[in-house]
């Protein structure tokens, strides 16, 4: 068993993170990536309400006994949700770890912190990782460019990035964008890294609670099947190539605004991707990793098959190249 400071910081069995997706990160799939060993994190605002959050915190407790978090995603606009009230909601209910992400998350940290809750912020950059072990956080997750969601403006894929902010910060490193097997997580821990997050790869399990179109979409998908939209507004995201997303980027390659694509990327749309399994109804979330993924396993299937790949690699075919002359 691969045992790292991942591990030993959030109380889990395998350096492996599941990450907080909007929609998806209910209690049927964070409670089988507990369940796995792995860390898997609810997402507070795919729930309507701070009290609709505490309800799903308590069916996941049904679920499993096992270690699991919170992600709770910070983004500035005109009427942003209750975040104290989603913080105090985490609190409340016992969660010991939360994954931030978004806008910089120090001034939840205090009460964090003074309640024994640790801490895990998504980073895509050096910069902003160093920021945030500045104020405290007890680990950060590194975005490649690879990542589906928000990647950053700067370009910079894993292989650079995760090196260049694991040699600058003194808290454990997760490796995130591209990620969805044993080799990916090898490859991670050479460059410094703690461990691996993954998204598409346990969107496309059995447990995730999306249609079984969408899975099948990434299955048959390649590492070509993304597009970058929102460059020209400088908050880049990648989502699955479809209908939407390429009008999307043709309208503001055109010089359109925000509010020429508004309704084309609204969160109800892509959420009738999911549960309808309609694919051409809004934009919604695949990362390059995709590429590499074709099947739909269980979310233990997924753990056991990468821990125990990794392993194989690293006293196997990694062993047998330092032995050579």
């Amino acid at each position: 068993m691969l045992t790292t400071r991942l591990c030993e910081t959030f109380g889990v069995r395998h350096p492996i993170v599941q990450g907080g997706m909007q929609w998806v990160g209910r209690a049927e799939l964070v409670s089988a990536v507990a369940e796995a060993g792995a860390l898997g994190f609810l997402t507070a605002l795919t729930q309507p309400t701070p009290e609709a959050l505490v309800k799903e915190i308590g069916r996941c407790r049904e679920m499993t006994d096992q270690p699991f978090g919170v992600n709770l995603t910070i983004l500035p606009s005109i009427n942003p949700p209750p975040y104290d009230e989603y913080r105090r909601a985490i609190i409340e209910s016992g969660v010991k770890v939360v994954e931030t992400a978004g806008a910089n998350p120090g001034e939840h940290l205090p009460e964090f912190r003074a309640n024994g809750v640790k801490v895990l912020h998504k980073c895509t950059s050096v910069r902003h990782a160093v920021k945030a072990e500045e104020i405290g956080v007890d680990a950060v997750s590194i975005d490649g460019f690879e990542c589906a969601g928000h990647p950053g403006e700067d370009d910079v894929p894993g292989l650079i990035l995760i090196p260049a902010a694991a040699r600058r910060l003194s808290v454990p490193v997760v490796a995130s964008g591209g990620f969805t097997d044993g080799r990916g997580l090898v490859a991670a821990l050479a460059l410094g890294a703690e461990g691996v997050t993954m998204g598409t790869r346990f969107l496309c399990t059995v447990e995730a609670p999306v249609h079984r179109r969408v899975k099948e979409r990434i299955v048959a998908g390649s590492e070509l099947d993304t597009e970058l939209i929102f460059r020209p507004l400088r908050n880049t995201a990648r989502v699955a190539s479809n209908s939407v997303s390429r009008k999307v980027v043709a309208i503001l390659g055109d010089g359109g605004g925000f509010a020429d694509v508004r309704d084309l990327v609204s969160g109800a749309r892509g959420r009738k991707v999911f549960e309808d399994g309609d694919l051409e109804a809004g934009i919604w979330s695949a990362g390059l990793a995709q590429g590499l993924i074709d099947d739909v396993p269980t979310v233990r299937e997924v753990v056991e098959r990468i821990v125990a790949e990794a392993g194989e690699l690293i006293s196997g075919r990694l062993a047998a190249v330092r032995r050579l002359p």
